[in-house]
């Protein structure tokens, strides 16, 4: 038998710093892995904790960490060339199969950006595989902004909408949140169009009631429930809502489960 909790070792990379409590890792890591899914992230003598995979590469996967507990204080202490330990993939993932070949928005609040930025990526650099492609990227400050190079070559082929709750210095975003930009997004068929929303609890909340009340189909709409993420294999019971487990269910659910799921 092996033994599920066991890590294996990972080397780092690159590490590029978004913000001064985020940096992403890239992770050396070979095998089949999915938007949306998550690792666990651990430092001997220090713990573990669950890290979304932010980008998929051929050798490697992007980690991004905000530094703000125990072990990540202790992660933001290693570089380039260092070692770091992990496991999984866990999680289900976003699949591409499901918006393929249809109109998407996705909608990101803060560091809820992390999980589907692979999604973006994919289909910004793959526009014909989609019929249209908006992000709604929210964040509190200009200065709490993340992969904003990647937004500006996501803007080539997608309609990307970048929003803070308060403007500082000059930057080239809106004022608001993203529920107030939303209303002004035309689709084709907005019936038809497919959405996924990640963020804050509440913003997903309000967010995901007013896709439905402009026209979307709760079917077509997508959640990650990630703030729930913990052990990643439903031993710790941690991640339980009602009869699902967040690490092997989800994290991404479908709007008509994840609805349901009141942590």
């Amino acid at each position: 038998m092996t033994n599920e909790y066991l890590p294996f070792p990972s080397k780092i990379l690159n590490v590029k710093k978004h913000t001064e409590i985020e940096y992403t890792f890239s992770m050396e890591y070979q095998g089949d892995v999915k938007p949306g899914q998550f690792f666990e992230l651990s430092i001997p003598k220090y713990g573990e904790a669950p890290i979304s995979v932010s980008g998929i590469n051929e050798n490697s996967v992007d980690l991004t960490v905000r530094k703000v507990g125990k072990v990540t204080d202790e992660v933001f202490e290693h570089y380039e060339g260092d070692t770091l330990f992990m496991r999984g993939p866990y999680g289900n993932g976003f699949d591409l199969d499901d918006y393929r070949g249809k109109e998407l928005l996705v909608v990101a609040g803060g560091t809820g950006l992390s999980p589907v930025r692979g999604v973006v990526d994919y289909f910004a650099s793959n526009p014909e595989e989609c019929d249209g492609l908006t992000l709604v990227a929210g964040f509190k400050t200009p200065s709490d902004i993340l992969f904003f190079e990647d937004q500006g070559r996501w803007k080539q082929t997608a309609n990307v909408i970048l929003t803070v709750d308060c403007m500082e210095g000059d930057f080239s975003c809106q004022l608001g949140m993203v529920t107030e930009h939303i209303p002004n997004i035309e689709f084709k068929d907005i019936s038809q169009a497919v959405a996924i929303v990640v963020g804050p609890p509440m913003m997903m909340h309000f967010t995901a009631l007013q896709l439905v009340e402009l026209g979307f189909q709760e079917k077509n709409i997508w959640v990650s429930q990630e703030r729930k993420m913990h052990c990643g294999i439903g031993k710790c019971g941690h991640c339980k809502v009602g009869k699902h487990y967040i690490c092997i269910d989800g994290p991404v659910f479908n709007y008509t489960i994840g609805k349901n799921l009141i942590d």
